[in-house]
């Protein structure tokens, strides 16, 4: 299996469509950038306002005076543009985001995300992953399947909530997960990997119907 963060970038990408106004989270979700078709006239946020982000800069590229909002230096696109954080935060909460990207350290079977604590250990804050997973339209998350060998897919979370039942969909190296009323519904799974081994590696029940490859 090649680089997954790589497969879990390009597998997200394929949900977004043209005209979409999208936020990429810090660290994995950044990747999806790199994995839209030019063709796709897709608008990236970033919660420090930023519209119009492309792909990660080579390092020709890196303006010191443009980064994201994990400070991470990026690109802007021809007609991108800068606002003060408050007009950033506005088109978030306002319910103008079409799809948010968000990583996870868990994820539950209710669509409950923890993303942001590990107690007992220094973090920076959860940053604007709240405002994102309840203002956005649609709440993707990508992240890893399993972390040193344990589940991130769980029943329940048990790390303190991002949100609660607001994602929409996980993608793994793995699989692609749907998020629905009645649980978690495997969509798809990488050719490389099993239903069987997929269900072994993940804490949470998953609902399995017509289960296709998924397109690496």
């Amino acid at each position: 299996m090649i680089n997954p963060k790589a497969i879990i970038a390009a597998r997200v990408a394929k949900e977004l469509s043209d005209g979409d106004l999208v936020n990429l989270g810090i660290g994995l979700p950044t990747l999806v950038a790199n994995y839209i078709p030019e063709t796709m006239n897709v608008f990236l946020q970033s919660e420090n306002g930023l519209i119009g982000l492309g792909p990660t800069p080579t390092d020709a590229q890196i303006d010191k005076n443009l980064t994201n909002a994990g400070a991470q230096y990026v690109t802007l696109k021809d007609g991108g543009m800068f606002f003060d954080s408050a007009t950033s935060f506005g088109i978030i909460r306002g319910g103008h985001v079409d799809v948010t990207v968000l990583g996870a350290l868990e994820v539950d079977q209710e669509g409950s995300l923890a993303s942001w604590i590990i107690p007992g250990k220094l973090v920076p804050g959860m940053g604007g992953a709240m405002d994102l997973v309840v203002g956005a339209k649609k709440v993707i998350v990508a992240t890893t399947h399993t972390n040193k060998g344990k589940p991130k897919i769980k029943k329940r979370c048990e790390l303190p909530l991002t949100a609660y039942q607001e994602v929409d969909m996980i993608v793994t190296e793995m699989a692609v997960i749907e998020v629905r009323s009645d649980g978690l519904h495997l969509m798809e799974r990488h050719p490389d990997v099993s239903i069987e081994t997929i269900i072994e590696q993940t804490d949470a029940a998953l609902i399995i119907g017509d289960v296709k490859i998924m397109e690496v």
